[in-house]
C-alpha cells in the first residue's frame, strides 16, 4: 500500500497514482472523479455516493485514502487540479499565435513549473544539501547544455557559498577536475535527465575520490543518483515540444539560489559583512552609488 501523499495542484495525478492500491469499493469512488472531475466539484456528499453506488462512509475513506481532510478538501484540491490542467494544457505554442499570445503561454507554462516543481521539493534533501555545502572547503558545479547554463550561474554564485567555485565546460576538463577532488571538497551535478555520459562519469570519480556529491535532478532514479550523497528531484513539467521552453532549467537555477542564500546564511556575520562590502564596490565599478 503506498503511504499517504502529501498535498499538492495536482490531485487527478495522485488518483491515478493510487488507484491499484484503493479497495474496490474507494476505486469505484476513483472512477467518478477521474471520468468527471468537472461535475464532482459541484457535488454533494450524497450525490457522489450514490454516482458511485457506495456508501457516504466509503466516500469519506476515499478521501482519506488520497490524502484529503474529508469531502470538501476534496472538491477544493480537485478544483484547483483542474484549474492547473487548464493552465498547462492550453499554453502550447503554435505558429498561429500572436505575440502578446507567445508571452502569456510562456509566462504561464513557467509559472506552473515553477508551482509544480516547489509543490514535489523535498524541504529535508535541501537541508541535507545546505549541510555539505556549507562544510565544503572548494565546491565544483557540472552540467552540459541547459544544465552547464545552471553551473556557470552557479559558479558565479561563489561569494555566497563562501568558498572557491568551479563549472567547467568540456568534458575532459569535467574529468580532470572530479578527478582532483577530496574529501572536504563537494561536486554538485545538474542534470534533468541523470544520464549524461559525461556528468554520471565525472560524479562517479568525485564520489569515489571521496568529495561530497549532490545531484539536481528530474528523476529520483537514474545512474546520476547512484553517485550522491544527496540527490535532489526537481519534477518539471519538461516536454519534446518544438516550442516549449526549457522549464527545468529555470526550476534548477532556483534551487542553485536557495541553495546558495541558504549557505550563505550559515556563514555568519564576517562572511555577510565581505559580501556587503563586495556588493558595494560592485555597484561602484557599474557607475552606482
Amino acid at each position: 500500500m503506498h503511504s499517504t501523499p502529501t498535498p499538492n495542484d495536482n490531485l487527478l495525478e495522485e488518483i491515478v497514482r493510487l488507484r491499484d492500491d484503493l479497495r474496490k469499493s474507494d476505486r469505484r469512488v476513483a472512477e467518478v472523479v477521474l471520468d468527471r472531475p468537472e461535475e464532482v466539484v459541484a457535488m454533494t456528499l450524497a450525490r457522489l455516493a450514490k454516482a458511485a453506488e457506495v456508501s457516504e462512509p466509503t466516500v469519506i475513506r476515499f478521501c482519506a485514502a488520497i490524502g484529503c481532510e474529508g469531502f470538501r478538501d476534496l472538491r477544493v484540491r480537485l478544483a484547483r487540479s483542474l484549474a492547473f490542467a487548464r493552465t498547462t494544457s492550453h499554453t502550447a505554442i503554435s505558429d498561429a499565435d500572436d505575440l502578446p499570445g507567445i508571452v502569456t503561454k510562456i509566462f504561464d507554462f513557467n509559472l506552473s513549473n515553477l508551482n509544480w516543481a516547489q509543490s514535489r521539493l523535498d524541504v529535508e534533501r535541501i537541508g541535507a544539501a545546505v549541510d555539505l555545502l556549507a562544510a565544503a572547503q572548494r565546491i565544483e558545479f557540472l552540467g552540459f547544455g541547459a544544465s552547464g547554463i545552471v553551473a556557470r550561474d552557479a559558479q558565479q554564485k561563489f561569494p555566497l557559498f563562501g568558498v572557491p567555485c568551479g563549472a567547467p565546460s568540456d568534458a575532459h576538463q569535467m574529468f580532470m577536475t572530479a578527478g582532483m577532488l577530496q574529501l572536504g571538497d563537494a561536486a554538485v551535478a545538474i542534470s534533468n535527465t541523470g544520464q549524461t555520459r559525461e556528468i554520471v562519469s565525472a560524479m562517479a570519480t568525485a564520489y569515489a575520490r571521496g568529495a561530497a556529491t549532490v545531484g539536481i535532478t528530474g528523476q529520483a532514479e537514474s545512474p546520476l543518483t547512484r553517485h550522491c550523497d544527496v540527490t535532489l528531484v526537481v519534477e518539471t513539467l519538461e516536454n519534446t515540444d518544438l516550442y516549449t521552453p526549457t522549464v527545468s532549467r529555470l526550476s534548477h537555477l532556483v534551487v542553485i539560489d536557495i541553495l546558495s542564500t541558504a549557505v550563505s546564511l550559515r556563514r555568519g556575520d564576517a562572511h555577510h559583512d565581505r559580501v556587503a562590502r563586495m556588493k558595494t564596490e560592485l555597484a561602484r565599478l557599474r557607475g552606482g552609488r
